[in-house]
Parts: structure tokens; sequence; C-alpha cells
């Protein structure tokens, strides 16, 4: 089981709570997001953690990009940020090569800012999983591939995990979760080779990751390599997200012994992507 923090180098409050669920507890891996303010500490701090699996989380739908001027300015408003939610992201992609492009070239530069710093990325994954649009799978493949990069996140989560004793969902987080399922089997079909997992996690309950949530996780059977997403964080320097006081409970469950237990006990191996590059 590959136990991933999203959003590493959000902030201070982010990069803290990440370093100590890894030194502290079960988090075997994090995703850097290249294009946000604390990613120099991020990365030093993923220097001195080197048992932790460090990924890039690709951005264009947050914050600014960090190209600028005309390469970019199809998918920036007035404002310099991003100006495009992953719905109309993805539309655009579909409907214009010059946001294919703008994309492609974001998206390559927010990976050699993680590479030129000497972290060799384990996988991808994106915020919002903006990356399961089709169009937009094929250039992170091609990206892949440019850096040898040898996985990317398959968010595909059984539907399972929307019933039963599974902690209770909104209908909102279900229509999400139905949507991401889906254009994860469409990804399959059209490039495997970057797929390294057979099960995900945490996609349907994101924001309710808590002590209920890993004893389900410690009950239910899966063969293969699963991911957990989380977002662990204190709340210093977080801004525009709505992931705030959670974060502080997805920490304390992600370095809580009982956690440790449940998954020790379930005979789980916690491994990171670069663990199971061969697969």
């Amino acid at each position: 089981m590959i136990i991933n923090a999203d959003d590493f180098g959000l902030c201070e409050g982010v990069n803290r709570a990440i370093a100590e669920a890894h030194r502290t507890g079960v988090l075997t891996s994090a995703t850097i997001m290249a294009n946000m303010s604390a990613v120099d500490e991020a990365i030093e701090i993923a220097r001195k953690m080197p048992k932790l699996g460090v990924g890039v989380h690709l951005n264009v739908v947050e914050g600014s990009p960090v190209l600028k001027g005309s390469e970019v300015a199809v998918i920036v408003g007035e404002d310099g940020r991003f100006k495009y939610s992953p719905a109309k992201l993805a539309i655009g992609a579909l409907l214009s090569s010059k946001i294919r492009k703008a994309i492609e070239v974001e998206l390559s530069a927010q990976i050699e800012i993680v590479v030129k710093m000497g972290i060799k990325p384990t996988h991808l994954d994106s915020h919002k999983h903006f990356h399961c649009f089709a169009p937009i799978y094929k250039i992170v493949c091609r990206l892949a591939e440019q850096f040898e990069i040898g996985a990317i996140r398959w968010p595909w989560e059984p539907a399972t995990v929307c019933t039963g004793d599974w902690p209770k969902i909104s209908g909102k987080d279900k229509r999400r979760a139905f949507m991401v399922r889906n254009l994860s089997l469409s990804c399959q079909k059209i490039d495997a080779r970057y797929i390294k997992t057979d099960i995900f996690f945490g996609l349907a309950h994101t924001g309710k990751i808590d002590n209920n949530f890993w004893a389900e996780i410690g009950r239910t059977q899966f063969v293969g390599t699963a991911e957990v997403m989380t977002h662990p964080g204190y709340p210093q320097g977080l801004t525009n997200t709505r992931l705030v006081e959670q974060r502080q409970v997805e920490l304390k469950w992600l370095c809580d012994s009982t956690t440790k237990k449940i998954l020790s006990d379930a005979g789980v191996e916690l491994v990171n992507y670069g663990n199971i590059d061969g697969k």
C-alpha cells in the first residue's frame, strides 16, 4: 500500500504535517506542487527523508503558472492565475490545440523544477485529478516518458466505498467518485504503461479520512497494490482550500498507533511508487 499526501509545497503547515506523518506515521509518499509558495521548503524536507517517495502534483487549475508570457497565456486570467476549473479545462483541452500546448509546456516546466532541484520523481498525479481527462492524460503520459518517470496515479476506486460500513459521504462526493472512476477506466484503455496500482482509496472520502476510514481499510481485502490519497496539514498558511481543520484530523490518524496496528494486522506492506516501479 502506498499512502500518499497531496499538496506538498502548498504552504508551511502542509509541509510540516507531511514530514511528521512520514517520520512518525504511516505516510510513505507525497507529491509536490511546483507552482506553490512553499515548494523550496518541500524539496528541502524531501532531501532529508530518503525513504519518502516524492512525485509531482501537476497543477493548472489553482494558483499561478511557473511559466510567464505567451506560452501559457491561453490558460491564465488577467490576474495572472489559472482561469479554468477542471471541467472547463477538460473541454478546452478537447477542443483547442493551443490549450493543449499550454498545458503541456506548463506541466513540463513544473516537473523540470522538481528534477533540477535534485528530486527524481517517483510518479505523477494532479490537483483535482484533471490528468484523468483523455486529452490531458495523453500529455501526462508523454511527459512521464520524456522525464523517465515510471508511474502515473490511477484513481480507480471501487464503488463499494460509497456504501456499506464505510463512513457516510454526500451525494456530491459520490458523483465526483463516479466521474473519476469512469475516467480512470478510459485512461487504462488509452495507455496502461504507467499504471502501477490495482486499486485506489480516498477519493470519495476526500476530507473525511479518519479512524473509521482506516478501520474499514483494514477490513477491505484486495490483491495487488493500493494507493490511499490523503491531505494532512496544519493551518499555518492555508488559504483558498476547502480542507483546513480536516487536514489536522487526517494527520492525527496517519500518526496514530491504532492506524499502524490496523495495517499491520491486515498484513499490509507499506511502500512508495519507487518501490514498485518495475511492476
